[in-house]
């Protein structure tokens, strides 16, 4: 277990965010005007992967670490967490625990990528192909819907609950039960446009909606710290603890790309391209889908299986001098697709696809750019996917993720896209938390909560001498995706 705090001698309303994370918890502590006030972390014990995709977690262990960083986060502060007015929680797609009548786990939390109702979610996936199609979603070998059902059928009269990550903290924050957010619902089989569990489908299958809590929209009040959270967390009695949404969405809401239009590039292990469009855009191919936006709109977006990964064999201590040499080489001698998985899932659908290079590196540099490009060729082609279906892209690409952190990296995308990237500050899940918990309380909405708190960033600028030699490459990758049937005729 460990912590770090930042401490601060001014006395001002704060927030606090929460990210119940895989392997750790993390809290966040700002004011109004998104400055960190203070921090704290907790580790979690690894999930337990096992045969037939099973994967679990102790959920007992959720309520002990939320309540160690919310305790020494509260600590930080001046006035020992009185001043704190909000709290939001925030974690995994798709995690829950199946739990008894007083709300306690009867069995280990099945985390997002469990697969063991496959064949459940392939059932459901026809059962409500209908309803799927209208809200451009499919359901997924580890939706959380089938594994509700598995619950059902192996706790039986045992099971009363199917609560959330961020369910059963609330329990423990308010004293008795709360709403779950529509954006951790999604993936449990909520239809946020209709504003109904998928009840063709459960009742098909043989499962009560009754064991599914309420939902509500992300930012509303789901109650307020009773006396025994607040003896153990510092959080005041009657703090109001607010709805939060999945890691993904908060992550985005951090850089502040919550308008529509508005677009953010996440570049971590993986590629995500998330973004805020004003109507639902259905994606036939199934590469894009959206949550649904705490204002009402919609959150598009998609994973890729490329990304910061394609630089996985090369020793990090190595990065600055490779990307000072690939800034100053220029564009790459020839064209890579650094795909190191097998399939690609956005901004294409093929279980096909494989990395490939058109041509042979000069030498290390230029293999180096030559990955930074296919990455940033991705990320273009992602953008083009958008709008393709119709949906506005405006202003600069926001930018996060570990990869942002490279200057000449964010200069090539910025290239790419023939668009300015602008690389935010604190893009991380917690903050984003806590950019919801200060709306309805320190701001009248997320757009305010945003604008207030995550910050102008640092423009990056296209380069326009590079501009032509990369627009013939993205060209030359695009043709080679394409004869390859990787990609429709677009």
């Amino acid at each position: 277990m460990s912590s770090g705090s930042h401490r601060t001698t001014r006395h001002r309303p704060a927030v606090i965010g929460v990210d119940v994370a895989t392997a750790s918890v993390r809290a966040v502590c700002a004011d109004a005007e998104g400055r960190v006030l203070a921090t704290a972390h907790s580790e979690l014990p690894s999930p337990v992967r096992g045969a037939g995709g099973t994967s679990e977690q102790d959920a007992r262990r959720w309520w002990p670490a939320v309540r160690s960083v919310l305790r020494r986060t509260t600590s930080a502060l001046p006035l020992g967490g009185r001043e704190v007015v909000a709290v939001a929680v925030s974690a995994t797609s798709g995690t829950f625990v199946p739990a008894g009548a007083d709300g306690e786990p009867i069995g280990p939390a099945l985390m997002y990528d469990d697969r063991r109702a496959a064949a459940v979610n392939a059932e459901a996936q026809e059962l409500g192909a209908t309803r799927w199609k209208g809200l451009g979603l499919s359901v997924g070998p580890t939706a959380a819907l089938g594994r509700a059902v598995w619950c059902g059928r192996a706790y039986g009269t045992d099971l009363h609950h199917i609560l959330h990550t961020p369910d059963l903290i609330g329990r423990k924050l308010t004293g008795r039960p709360v709403a779950v957010d529509w954006s951790h619902a999604l993936k449990s089989g909520y239809d946020a446009r209709a504003g109904t569990w998928a009840e063709e489908v459960f009742d098909a299958l043989g499962f009560p909606t009754a064991l599914l809590p309420e939902v509500r929209a992300p930012g509303t009040e789901a109650g307020v710290v009773c006396a025994g959270a607040s003896a153990a967390t510092g959080l005041p009695a009657g703090c109001s603890v607010r709805l939060g949404m999945t890691d993904g969405c908060t992550g985005q809401i951090a850089t502040g790309a919550v308008a529509p239009g508005q677009f953010v590039g996440v570049l971590g292990t993986t590629y995500v391209l998330k973004g805020v469009s004003e109507d639902l855009v259905r994606d036939p191919a199934g590469a894009l889908y959206s949550h649904r936006h705490p204002d009402g709109w919609w959150l598009p977006g998609g994973a890729s299986n490329t990304g910061g990964e394609a630089l996985a064999a090369v020793d990090s201590a190595r990065l600055p001098a490779l990307d000072g040499a690939a800034r100053d080489r220029g564009p790459a001698s020839y064209v890579r697709y650094p795909l190191l998985r097998d399939g690609e899932r956005f901004p294409f659908v093929s279980g096909a696809a494989r990395g490939f290079d058109l041509g042979t590196p000069a030498d290390e540099t230029d293999a180096h750019r030559a990955t930074l490009e296919g990455v940033a060729f991705v990320e273009r082609l992602a953008l083009d996917r958008v709008r393709h279906l119709g949906i506005p892209v405006s202003g600069p690409l926001y930018a996060a993720g570990g990869g942002s952190r490279s200057t000449v990296w964010t200069r090539i995308r910025a290239t790419v896209l023939d668009r300015p990237v602008r690389v935010v500050e604190r893009a991380e899940t917690a903050f984003g938390a806590a950019v919801l918990a200060a709306t309805g309380t320190l701001h009248e909405n997320l757009s305010a909560s945003a604008r207030a708190m995550t910050g102008d960033g640092t423009l990056v600028e296209p380069v326009t001498a590079e501009r032509p030699a990369l627009d013939d490459a993205y060209g030359r990758f695009h043709d080679e995706l394409r004869h390859r049937g990787w990609l429709d005729g677009r």
